[in-house]
């Protein structure tokens, strides 16, 4: 499958939801901005990303894009405009950026993994989105960049998830160059998992997802927020977190089927608790 095709009618929303055996579909749909994070987009897509995270029926989240490129960053236009306000935008900039911050940290608290199916561009903010992502696939022919540098708008807000993933040299790197790097370069420094031809993507993507609904949401959930978690402690900290997480998980029923089922050789059936 191709790259998803814009939707034509005026009328439809910036972000296209769909949710099909336990795999929830969020499609940024701005393609005539490049997707840029509007205000409106970054409420849909904060508004989504919480409610599915509650959703017995949703077990795993790809975010995808309409049109051309995945996403472009902030609605430069938008923030642009805001410069005539009283206080120069000060207020406006303030809220936006508290907003688009929040929004990005539901993802990572988002107890369903959120993988990120990459094409085109993805800059910015835009690129910021595919770092606070789970995991991410992008097409061969993807680019990335923290571009702001070359505008006098450091990317101070996309370093938080960049210099999450990748080394620091490499986050300087993107940061201070503020030159785009292809899908292989972005596999390499860890921004994405891997890149495929554009007509394969959807497939792995999907499977990737379908392997991750088919196992226990409960066991999912525990290990997402405790790899979060244990990321900002030091080594002993994290050690006694992890073991009280691993007690508490091998005290859930799930963990108690899972492995009743490995010694008897059938296939679990996870009650997601």
């Amino acid at each position: 499958m191709s790259t998803p095709a814009p939707v034509a009618a005026d009328d439809v929303p910036d972000l296209i939801e769909h949710l099909d055996k336990g795999i929830a579909r969020l499609t940024l749909n701005r393609p005539k901005a490049r997707n840029s994070l509007s205000d409106a987009l970054i409420a849909s897509l904060h508004e989504a990303i919480t409610r599915l995270g509650s959703d017995p029926a949703a077990r795993v989240i790809i975010l995808d894009a309409a049109g051309p490129a995945f996403c472009a960053g902030h609605d430069l236009k938008e923030m642009t405009a805001h410069r005539d306000d009283a206080d120069g935008g000060k207020a406006y900039y303030d809220d936006l950026i508290a907003r688009c911050s929040a929004m990005m940290q539901a993802i990572v608290r988002c107890p369903k993994p959120v993988i990120a199916r990459v094409h085109g561009i993805a800059t910015a903010a835009g690129c910021q989105l595919v770092a606070s992502c789970d995991l991410a696939l992008a097409s061969s022919d993807a680019h990335f960049a923290t571009p702001g540098v070359n505008i006098g708008l450091f990317c101070s807000t996309p370093m938080v998830a960049l210099s999450r993933n990748v080394s620091r040299k490499q986050a300087m790197e993107m940061l201070l160059l503020g030159e785009m790097i292809d899908a292989k370069r972005a596999a390499e420094f860890g921004l994405i998992n891997g890149c495929l031809p554009i007509d394969n993507l959807d497939e792995e993507v999907n499977a990737w997802a379908k392997r991750i609904a088919s196992k226990s949401a409960h066991t999912v959930a525990i290990g997402k927020s405790a790899f979060y978690d244990q990321l900002e402690q030091g080594l002993s900290d994290a050690y006694d977190y992890a073991g009280r997480v691993m007690v508490t998980n091998m005290l859930a029923r799930d963990a108690e089927e899972g492995i009743n089922a490995f010694i008897e050789k059938r296939d679990p059936a996870w009650e997601d608790r």
